[in-house]
């Protein structure tokens, strides 16, 4: 197991430390505005589309699943909401709490770790975490401004449309789908070289820091788990998708809206990379307890 997770967990870091190396040596050209703007509006709405168009998901069977996958999100942000003297901006502070990285570790770890059969669902709560990130999410980081802004996001109507499109895939031409697969492929690569040019323009500081939050937000997950754990119908397969997506480390593209909004992105850097680090220590261990007492 701790070799699986190495070869999903190394791969975030390296493409960061690419993305840390240029920004080094072109500190003064990194401007990655442009780059994160187009990800954000392009790149990410159509991994989410083809995500969902490949992996069709029964709404009525799996409504469970679904509320769980909602709640795993918005619990932990009234927690958070109840700490004070984060050290972060209180948008910053929740926002990086409750949206977990269930994309480029999540869904290749519980694929290794529960099987390919739950690959439905595993994109379930993936598609879940981006749709409630891209319009709750984008609510909390823009306070002050357009509260409504992202119901213009393309990644919301890209999850709406997957949705309701999975079930007609087979009238779709084949080269639409190859584009849309192509175009969506790009976006993890590029939110993690993102990254790590955010870092190079800045030492890392604060670590303790860093540390101290991403434990607030573990903490924050095991709460969260009793009650929905405890009170949904949960199956066995979902109780463990459910306790192992509420454990991942924060996700990469916190960084990337926060950096898209101006709200502390060289904090909430830190912040995710050091959750990214501590879950090399951290997943092993919910794994192993899925797997043994789930």
């Amino acid at each position: 197991m701790l070799l699986t997770l190495l070869n999903i967990v190394l791969p975030v870091f390296a493409i960061a430390a690419l993305g840390f190396g240029f920004g080094r040596r072109h500190l003064r050209a990194s401007d990655m505005s442009f780059i994160n703007n187009a990800n954000v509006m392009l790149f990410c709405p159509a991994l989410v589309f083809s995500a969902l168009l490949n992996n069709p998901v029964d709404l009525t069977r799996g409504w469970p699943l679904i509320a769980a996958g909602v709640l795993i999100c918005i619990v932990p942000g009234i927690l958070l909401l109840l700490v004070r003297n984060a050290g972060m901006s209180r948008p910053a502070f929740v926002v990086t709490g409750m949206f977990r990285n269930t994309g480029n570790v999540g869904i290749p770890l519980m694929m290794l770790a529960y099987g390919k059969d739950q690959l439905g669902d595993i994109v379930l709560l993936f598609a879940l975490t981006n749709l409630l990130q891209f319009s709750l999410g984008l609510f909390i980081l823009s306070s002050g401004r357009s509260r409504w802004e992202w119901v213009r996001n393309p990644n919301v109507w890209a999850a709406v449309l997957g949705l309701l499109l999975s079930s007609q895939r087979r009238w779709i031409p084949e080269f639409v789908l190859t584009t849309v697969d192509l175009v969506g492929q790009i976006a993890i690569p590029l939110m993690l070289f993102a990254l790590g040019v955010r870092l190079a323009q800045d030492r890392i500081a604060h670590i303790n820091k860093a540390l101290r939050i991403n434990l607030i937000y573990l903490l924050a997950g095991v709460l969260t788990l009793v009650p929905v754990v405890w009170l949904l119908p949960l199956t066995q397969d979902w109780t463990r998708l459910i306790i192992l997506s509420a454990m991942l480390p924060p996700a990469v593209l916190n960084y990337l809206l926060c950096e898209l909004y101006d709200v502390e992105p060289r904090s909430v850097a830190a912040v995710v990379l050091m959750g990214n680090a501590m879950s090399v220590a951290v997943i092993p261990l919910v794994v192993w307890v899925t797997l043994t007492w789930v």
